[in-house]
């Protein structure tokens, strides 16, 4: 599908700003770019891996092929837990992922992907734009020479597939389990044994035996990789993440050489595959849903213990990192504080109304 003139409106106030700062915006450029994007996913995650075919189609259609980008699939040129360092070296230009994977190397940059008992989309969105978050996560980044843009939104998630049925947080005390992200660190305080696994190796580890567990987004995704096949227990709520935003981590040498039209026009190549990605998986995710549930998957629900002990790990895992890294603190301060009022707002009126509405269906 290509981007149409309507299509392109809603950057228009953005690229308008650019014209009166550079003589040359709006006008044909000669210079041609021509870019690699490597991304965390492989290319049998259509949704996931599509935001990057997303992003290059749509950089190419409104440069008319000057500004190219190529993208390259999780192990193409670096493995998928890799693409920050390959940007931030300097291998490739930019790449797509999700800042949870690199929680080792700074745990700050999970607010900008998704804390557990978090932000939903809309929140966060409000947080990077209205609140601090763009100033105080681009602090982050430039720690580690690059500029991130939004490119990708799962929107909520499950829970997870497990092969027995979870009781009580006793249950979980030995689980081996693939959970990406900062949702490790909160489920092996209740006893699991967290695993991060690439996306494509999650099936045949939970074939294998290898772990007993697993999470990754959601009905559309999951079936796709067969977790059906291996697990009977798909859990809801998905307190652990609320949403999932991926980056565009650029280079910032890379991202200083393109001209300003270029940076305008990806940024708006970004927002476009963001809101593509999360309608898509609003839509798929209904239909999925449906299909593992007639095919035998027991979709069950969390109870409040297990809840409970759950937000409990999470906030005791927040204080612990928050003691051992200032950035961190400075963070989780701005970011509760935002999120308290967020959740009171969002209480008042979104899910009251939403669960309103879902009790008249069934009447």
């Amino acid at each position: 599908m290509s981007v149409t003139r309507r299509q392109f409106a809603p950057a228009a106030a953005s690229l308008a700003a650019l014209a009166a700062t550079s003589p040359a915006f709006g006008q044909p450029t000669s210079e041609n770019v021509k870019w690699r994007l490597t991304s965390s996913f492989p290319k049998s995650l259509d949704t996931l891996y599509g935001a990057a075919q997303t992003i290059c189609r749509v950089t190419g259609e409104m440069t008319d092929g000057k500004f190219a980008l190529q993208p390259f699939g999780a192990g193409e040129i670096v493995p998928s837990l890799q693409v920050l360092d390959a940007v931030s070296n300097g291998t490739v230009e930019c790449g797509q992922t999700y800042t949870g994977y690199y929680i080792g190397k700074n745990p700050t940059f999970i607010f900008d992907g998704s804390v557990p008992f978090g932000f939903t989309p809309r929140m966060h969105n409000a947080w990077m734009m209205f609140g601090d978050g763009r100033k105080l996560m681009d602090e982050v980044y430039d720690s580690f020479k690059v500029v991130a843009l939004p490119c990708g939104q799962t929107g909520g998630q499950m829970f997870g597939w497990f092969r027995k049925e979870l009781k009580t947080p006793a249950d979980l005390v030995g689980l081996k389990m693939r959970t990406a992200g900062f949702g490790g660190k909160v489920m092996a305080k209740l006893g699991v044994v967290p695993q991060q696994i690439a996306g494509g190796e999650i099936y045949p580890s939970m074939e294998r035996g290898t772990i007993d567990a697993c999470e990754w987004v959601g009905p559309y995704d999951d079936e796709k990789l067969g977790f059906n096949k291996v697990a009977k227990y798909y859990y809801t709520p998905g307190v652990m993440e609320l949403e999932a935003v991926n980056q565009l981590f650029i280079g910032k040498a890379a991202w200083a050489a393109l001209p300003p039209r270029y940076q305008a026009v990806l940024k708006f190549a970004c927002n476009y595959a963001m809101t593509e990605m999360l309608a898509s998986y609003d839509a798929k995710n209904a239909v999925a849903i449906a299909r593992l549930v007639a095919a035998g998957t027991q979709l069950s629900v969390l109870n409040d213990e297990i809840i409970k002990a759950l937000r409990v790990a999470l906030e005791a895992v927040l204080d612990e990192e928050a003691a051992q890294n200032e950035q961190f603190k400075k963070v989780l301060a701005n970011w509760r504080q935002f999120r308290a009022s967020q959740h009171r707002w969002f209480s008042i009126a979104d899910t009251r109304a939403e669960n309103a509405v879902y009790r008249s269906d069934r009447t």
